[in-house]
C-alpha cells in the first residue's frame, strides 16, 4: 500500500509468522472477507491475535484446546470498533482461505487478500467495521488489480459459512460505490 494510504488507515501491525511468498507472476485480484471470534461468539479479547501469532493458550478456554495447533493467518483483522490490525503484508501469501476455488481458480491464497472481521454467524456487524473495511478495500485497490470481493463461504462452499448471514453485502457495495467508483454491485459479493 502506498505510504499515504497506510497513514490514513492508522493500521496497527501485529506480525504473524504464518505466511510465505506468493507464486511468481501471480497478481492479487481477490479479497476474501471472513468472520472470526475467539472464544466463539465473544468479542474484544486477545484470542484472534494469539491464534494468528501462534501464541494461543490451549488452557485459556475449552475451544482453544481444539485449535491452538492451527497455523493460520489473515492479512488484516478489523475489530468491532473498526480498529484494523495488519498481520501479513498484502504482497505476501497469508494462510486464510484453505481449500478454495473462485471462478475455476483453485488455491485462493495464491491470489487473494484475507480480511477477517470480528464477528460470527449470529450477530450483525458494526458500522465502524463496514467503514474500516471499505477504506481498506479502497486502499488495496489502489495497489492491486482487485476484481472481486467475496466471502469465505463463496470460495469454500459447504465448508465455510463466514462472513455469515448478517454480513450486509449491499451496505459494503454502497460504501464502495460512493465517490468516483460506480461499478460496484452486490448480491453475495462485490465485483469491480
Amino acid at each position: 500500500m502506498p505510504v499515504e494510504e497506510l497513514a490514513q488507515l492508522a493500521l496497527r501491525t501485529c506480525a504473524s509468522p504464518n505466511h510465505d511468498a506468493r507464486p511468481a507472476g501471480v497478481a492479487v485480484s481477490l479479497i476474501v472477507v471472513h468472520a472470526i471470534s475467539l472464544p466463539p461468539d465473544e468479542f474484544g479479547g486477545p484470542g484472534v491475535e494469539q491464534l494468528f501469532t501462534n501464541t494461543l493458550d490451549p488452557d485459556a478456554h475449552p475451544y482453544y484446546a481444539t485449535i491452538h495447533q492451527l497455523r493460520v493467518s489473515a492479512h488484516y483483522f478489523i475489530r468491532r470498533d473498526g480498529e484494523t490490525l495488519c498481520f501479513v503484508d498484502p504482497a505476501r501469501r497469508a494462510w486464510h482461505a484453505g481449500v478454495s476455488c473462485w471462478q475455476g481458480r483453485e488455491a485462493c491464497n495464491d491470489f487473494s487478500i484475507g480480511i477477517e472481521l470480528e464477528g460470527c454467524d449470529t450477530q450483525p456487524f458494526e458500522a465502524a467495521q463496514y467503514a474500516s473495511l471499505a477504506r481498506l478495500i479502497g486502499a488495496l485497490r489502489a495497489r492491486f488489480p482487485i476484481a472481486d470481493v467475496v466471502g469465505h463461504s463463496d470460495i469454500a462452499p459447504g465448508r465455510k459459512t463466514d462472513p455469515g448471514p448478517f454480513f450486509d453485502w449491499s451496505r459494503l457495495a454502497s460504501l464502495l460505490s460512493s465517490g468516483n467508483d460506480r461499478r460496484a454491485g452486490a448480491h453475495s459479493h462485490v465485483k469491480f
